[in-house]
């Protein structure tokens, strides 16, 4: 490759040279690799329709200082930096950009201190969430926010998406347990942002600035989050309805109750479907939709009752076909895993037929997502494609997906015509592009339209002010602002 790479540097030779003799030799054994496999290997997340070309080294980092070396290297000769977690994203935030060092930190997965004192854990960003839970359960502790990812995406990911989950209807997400955050600058700076303590205004909050960002203003070395007691145990309550509008109606009537679920998730016929093709769950495909509610009742069983009663009578309100709900622990948590299957069992449909897939991630007000049906429906007929949508309901956020034969070029261009039409609907029924995925490559040049020129310059300022020569994720959050 040759001609301009966006640095100083002009050529992909010279560019080799100066990280071999120059950024090679400050960096730990083994952390360097220029290696056109395992580059190809390291060059995307999941996302489709994202270029992902052009990367020319990339640097596995085990140490802080293995991270400030590459942004310093990168910042003295202008040369774009993509860091990357453990690249389970869906948005092409993670691929890599013509003549970028890849800088990874999944190596970095210590968990360095559990304060049960202090109720915090502080961990390098390479610690999966999964491991993360399994650690502080032992100290009779929780971290709350559990993407659909939970066993495969990175602390440090969730926390440059700020992302949810299933629970997150009643716990949050993740910027609500971020208490500090060490991060390395573009120039290379160590900066520490956020307290140790359970309170803390001193400054400007940085610290939130960072959380969300994707990579775009620095990389994440060190976390700091706080944790909850452990949770109780929940009730399960499910609901199956004919149509997708009478479930969101439920959702809607429930949460305007002021109903405290801890898990109020949507799927609908398709999605039912194919988990019974993938793994032959028993549930009830002939129905439109199926809502899965829990409730722990913040540890008092009556008030958990209660709350699933109250879900059971609204449903039947809006025409339900069956509800029920269980207590037993081994039932509540095989209905939450059928559930976290829901992207498998896309997986494999997709594969299947034709191996095209775009998930979307909008989020909207709960009182809208009805409507939202009623539009969707209309983008299933226009487009004539299969459509599956899951959704953490309680929270308004909702996951369509569009398959497509991909070896199709018309069959691409309706998919992608389809996915802008459900972004379309999100944001005239006033809702965001995306509820926890990021903005990455997939999503950039919807970011203009949501936000205000107020807020565009505000972005535009804070780049400059924090990667004023832009090697930091470049082509991706930023680039259309």
């Amino acid at each position: 490759m040759t001609g301009t790479t966006g640095t100083g540097v002009r050529d992909t030779a010279t560019l080799l040279q100066l990280v071999e003799s120059e950024l090679a030799p400050t960096l730990a054994d083994g952390a360097l690799s220029t290696d056109p496999d395992v580059l190809e290997s390291y060059s995307r997340d999941e996302a489709l329709f994202c270029p992902a070309d052009g990367a020319v080294a990339l640097v596995r980092a085990t140490t802080v200082a293995d991270v400030q070396a590459t942004l310093r290297f990168a910042s003295a000769y202008r040369i774009p930096v993509v860091p990357q977690g453990a690249r389970s994203g869906i948005s092409g935030g993670a691929n890599a950009v013509p003549g970028c060092l890849l800088l990874s930190v999944e190596r970095m997965s210590r968990i360095l201190a559990v304060d049960v004192a202090e109720r915090s854990v502080t961990v390098e960003p390479g610690v999966i969430n999964q491991d993360l839970k399994n650690a502080v359960a032992e100290h009779g502790l929780s971290y709350p926010p559990d993407p659909g990812s939970v066993a495969i995406s990175s602390i440090g990911g969730n926390v440059a998406t700020n992302a949810g989950g299933l629970c997150c209807v009643k716990y949050g997400v993740t910027k609500d347990y971020v208490r500090r955050l060490t991060v390395v600058l573009a120039d290379g700076t160590l900066a520490t942002l956020g307290t140790g303590t359970a309170k803390g205004v001193a400054g400007l909050d940085l610290r939130g600035l960072f959380v969300g960002s994707e990579g775009t203003l620095g990389v994440i070395v060190e976390i700091t989050l706080r944790l909850v007691p452990l949770l109780p145990e929940p009730l399960t309550a499910v609901a199956t309805f004919t149509d997708e509008r009478s479930a969101a109606a439920t959702v809607a009537d429930f949460m305007a109750s002021g109903a405290q679920p801890s898990m109020l998730e949507s799927l609908d016929r398709t999605t039912l479907r194919l988990l019974n093709e993938y793994g032959d769950f028993g549930l009830d495909d002939r129905a439109g939709a199926m809502l899965l509610m829990q409730s722990d009742g913040s540890g008092n069983r009556a008030a958990a009752l209660a709350e699933v009663e109250s879900f059971t009578a609204r449903a039947e309100a809006n025409g339900a076909l069956d509800t029920g709900y269980s207590e037993d622990t081994a039932d509540n948590e095989a209905l939450v895993a059928t559930r976290r299957l829901a992207q498998p069992a896309y997986e494999r449909y997709a594969q299947a037929h034709g191996g095209g897939q775009l998930l979307d991630d909008i989020c909207l007000p709960r009182a809208r997502m009805p409507e939202f049906y009623d539009g969707l429906d209309r983008v299933r007929a226009t487009s004539g494609l299969t459509i599956a949508v899951v959704a953490h309901a309680g929270d308004g956020n909702i996951h369509p997906s569009v398959f497509f034969d991909a070896r199709d070029p018309a069959d691409v261009e309706r998919a992608e015509r389809a996915f802008e039409e459900i972004m379309r609907l999100g944001l005239e029924l006033g809702g965001t592009i995306t509820g926890e995925h990021g903005v990455g490559y997939l999503k950039r040049e919807w970011l203009p339209r949501e936000l205000d020129e107020g807020n565009r310059r505000l972005h535009r300022a804070v780049k400059e002010a924090l990667d004023p020569d832009g090697i930091l994720n470049p082509g991706k959050m930023f680039a259309d602002l």
